[in-house]
């Protein structure tokens, strides 16, 4: 169980230090404060839910596809945040792309680096006792 809630801590972090580097980087991409708290927890909860149900889908379908999972669930997941009123606004194909490949990027590089430590840290801690 503290497993399954450190996963949604990091996610719910690298989702958020992504979002901000798009809005940092990208000059189409545009968020407001409350915007960025239903972004992050919608594109949390819409990436953790898309991300095994298209896997699903595309190893039936379309094995080829199968490494594209993770951009494929990061371009829904910031289609459906960017539905929200308050949510995540994108102008332009080119800011679509980027926003994708900046989060997809950051959200795996960071989920991996964050688990690898905290994991590898109570590990340890473990070991210790």
């Amino acid at each position: 169980m503290i497993r399954l809630l450190l996963r949604a801590a990091i996610s719910l972090v690298t989702v958020a230090v992504a979002l901000l580097i798009c809005l940092w980087t990208l000059p189409g991409f545009s968020i407001g404060f409350a915007g960025f708290l239903v972004a992050v927890l919608v594109f949390t909860i819409a990436q953790a839910i898309l991300a095994p149900l298209l896997l699903k889908i595309v190893a039936r379908h379309a094995e080829a596809l199968i490494g594209g999972i993770g951009l494929i669930s990061t371009f829904v997941a910031l289609l459906i945040a960017s539905l929200f009123p308050s949510g995540v606004h994108l102008s332009g194909i080119l800011t679509w792309v980027l926003a994708t490949l900046i989060i997809w990027v950051v959200t795996a590089l960071g989920g991996w680096l964050l688990a690898s430590l905290i994991f590898k840290k109570r590990a340890t801690d473990a070991r210790g006792r």
